[in-house]
């Protein structure tokens, strides 16, 4: 028979050597969860801010890029479009970018072509990187053939924007005789913890940019055809 001692009942009552055990026991869940769910929206508003500052570094170099001629005309090359896409590519490189999103540079222009009688606002060229792709991930606003821009033909005139390109109520027009170089990033945000606390969504930013230069408008050139197109059938990285 055992026998315990009338004394235990009150030793055990004061003990409190295991208190903080129990309590460090139930509140390390809670504390674990807040501090990731902390850290996850950090990390996606350092994303917001990435996206964001590609999309408009994006749109700054393709409003400035091409080779400035003796005539202060400024071409633009198939193998400059190539540079600025793969330096969007190289900043976005660590959130894989190109392999979760896709990039779309537009050319809106509203210029008289030769074949045009008057001034005529239109989706000149797009050229894309990225892998994803559907709704969601193709330009949103606008889209055109892939061997529009190519040449000064009627043919390859691309698509007409009268209404210019964006959400309704923020949509962009390209000014007479210019264009707007707009560009749309869209990114399959993937959580960095756990899916049970956030799930996967898409992130979208745009951003667009008048041309600054006196830019010839007639085609996206390709000389001697030393340049892959990274025309908008292509999702690659």
């Amino acid at each position: 028979m055992l026998l315990i001692p009338s004394s235990l009942p009150n030793r055990l009552r004061r003990d409190r050597r295991g208190a903080a055990l129990m309590e460090f026991a139930f509140s390390a869940p809670l504390v674990l969860a807040l501090g990731l769910y902390g850290v996850e929206i950090g990390n996606q508003a350092l994303v917001h801010m990435r996206l964001s500052q590609i999309a408009l570094n994006l749109a700054d170099n393709a409003s400035r890029m091409g080779l400035v001629g003796t005539n202060n005309v400024e071409t633009m090359r198939e193998g400059d479009m190539n540079d600025i896409l793969q330096a969007a590519r190289i900043q976005g490189d660590g959130m894989n970018l190109t392999q979760n999103g896709r990039v779309i540079v537009s050319s809106l222009e509203n210029v008289q072509q030769s074949y045009d009688t008057a001034p005529v606002q239109r989706i000149h060229w797009q050229r894309c990187i990225g892998k994803m792709r559907g709704e969601g991930y193709d330009s949103s606003y606008g889209t055109t053939s892939i061997t529009a821009g190519t040449t000064s033909t009627l043919a390859n005139a691309g698509t007409v924007m009268t209404s210019g390109m964006g959400p309704t109520g923020e949509k962009v027009s390209a000014p007479p005789n210019s264009a707007v170089m707009y560009v749309e990033i869209n990114y399959l945000y993937e959580p960095l913890v756990s899916e049970w606390l956030a799930t996967p969504f898409r992130m979208q930013y745009r951003a667009s940019m008048i041309v600054r230069n006196n830019r010839d408008f007639r085609q996206i050139y390709n000389p001697v055809s030393y340049a892959r197109r990274a025309t908008c059938n292509l999702y690659t990285s």
